[in-house]
């Protein structure tokens, strides 16, 4: 039975270096004549000159990307400070259909980094503590009196992921359109064991914010999708980021295709297997109210406000971004793959993850990659989306997180001096 692809699961797929990312736009011959803006007397802008070569370097990566990972569609958008460096769709979305950087898409547990934010919110208006433990709010769950809500919040709970109980499995791959309600998951959650005690290891689970949803939503006394608008998606100006109980993505759409269901569905492992996932119910990836669809505009937004911290305290913003769980973390049988040393190319936070210095989160769900990183020094913020062909999956239908190698190269790219890490 295939297990689905981890929202916000990072492929190990490495970047090439950044010469060869160079190497590329110069052997497709455009940096070289690239079109540049000019200004009222005819002459180049030496700025106007500098963004256009650079945009055309990253297409070059995109293009060559598109052709080692399969992709369909590829949607990009990278800005430094106030400058559009690129924003640019490539392929279709459907068949006769181009994708263009209008288009909506789910966005996985880049809802994560928003739900983070209104925990340091409320850790700024003191109305908890990161080391408060959750039996104040939800006694019956198992070792609620030593798990925290900084636990959940960083992975560290020790909580068994839902989504890797084979029960909750085969129900999603019987109908991936169904909802599951919170006290379902919870109860998929716990038919095994806590895989280790609280705070002594790492673990990715949904498990950690499907509850920390839940708690936030009990401190604020309103759905958590209300106080996510309020709080969080409304002051950072995200005005294409919407929530949905239902599989709803507003007009105009990205579509999705995926294999994942192959194994499940006893499809042959040389038959190609193929399906529209676009429509695929995503709510139980994230907490109640978090089910969340964007376009690349917000995430560069997204990218730009948590990677620099606008809502919260300069205190809340460390506590949240900074690489504190560096080096921490080891494999352990009952948790594997899930729990891990933490390494600079992937190290936690509070729901965001450190690549070197930069802020990211990369979700892989319902077949969309996608990727919102920042890199607060120079202020470079990068997103990516991609959807799949056929060829990107496995014999198991699995697919790779092809945003994240993507926005590696450009971040390489565009800061060679501070690349994204890609080495174990």
């Amino acid at each position: 039975m295939v297990k689905k692809p981890r929202i916000g699961w990072r492929s190990s797929v490495n970047a090439p270096s950044l010469a060869a990312a160079i190497a590329v736009a110069l052997a497709a011959g455009l940096i070289a004549c690239s079109p540049a803006a000019t200004t009222a007397n005819g002459t180049r802008s030496a700025t106007a000159v500098s963004l256009s070569a650079q945009a055309s370097g990253i297409a070059a990566i995109v293009r060559k990307a598109i052709r080692t990972y399969h992709l369909r569609a590829v949607i990009v958008r990278v800005t430094k400070g106030n400058q559009d460096v690129i924003t640019q769709a490539f392929g279709p979305s459907l068949t006769g259909q181009p994708a263009t950087p209008a288009m909506h898409f789910r966005n996985g547990a880049v809802a994560f980094a928003y739900v983070a934010t209104l925990l340091m919110e409320y850790v700024d208006e003191h109305k908890v503590n990161l080391n408060d433990t959750i039996n104040r709010w939800v006694p019956t769950l198992p070792e609620s009196n030593k798990v925290t809500l900084k636990m959940l919040a960083n992975q560290t709970s020790g909580y068994p992921d839902f989504e890797t109980d084979p029960a909750w499995t085969a129900a999603f791959n019987a109908d991936p359109f169904q909802i599951f309600t919170y006290q379902q998951r919870v109860n998929y959650a716990f038919r095994r064991p806590v895989q280790f005690k609280p705070g002594t290891n790492w673990s990715y689970a949904h498990t950690n914010f499907m509850i920390l949803g839940h708690i936030l939503s009990m401190i604020g006394k309103k759905p958590l999708a209300t106080l996510l608008q309020q709080k969080v998606i409304g002051p950072m100006g995200l005005t294409s980021t919407t929530s949905s109980v239902t599989s709803t993505i507003p007009e105009p759409v990205l579509h999705s295709y995926s294999s994942e269901r192959k194994v499940a569905l006893h499809v042959p492992a040389k038959v190609t297997f193929y399906e529209e996932a676009t429509y695929w119910n995503t709510e139980w990836g994230t907490p109640d109210g978090a089910n969340e669809t964007t376009n690349i505009y917000d995430m560069t937004k997204t990218a730009a406000a948590v990677g620099t911290g606008k809502l919260l305290s300069r205190s809340s913003y460390h506590a949240m971004t900074d690489p504190n769980l560096l080096g921490f973390g080891h494999a352990q049988a009952s948790c594997a793959p899930s729990c891990f040393t933490q390494i600079p190319a992937y190290n936690y936070g509070l729901g965001v993850v450190r690549a070197g210095s930069w802020i990211l989160q990369n979700p892989l769900v319902s077949g969309y990659s996608a990727t919102e990183a920042y890199l607060p020094s120079q202020k470079i913020a990068i997103a990516v989306v991609t959807t799949f062909e056929p060829a990107a999956f496995n014999s198991q239908g699995v697919e790779p997180n092809a945003s994240d190698p993507i926005f590696r190269q450009i971040g390489a790219y565009m800061a060679p001096a501070d690349a994204p890490p890609t080495g174990k």
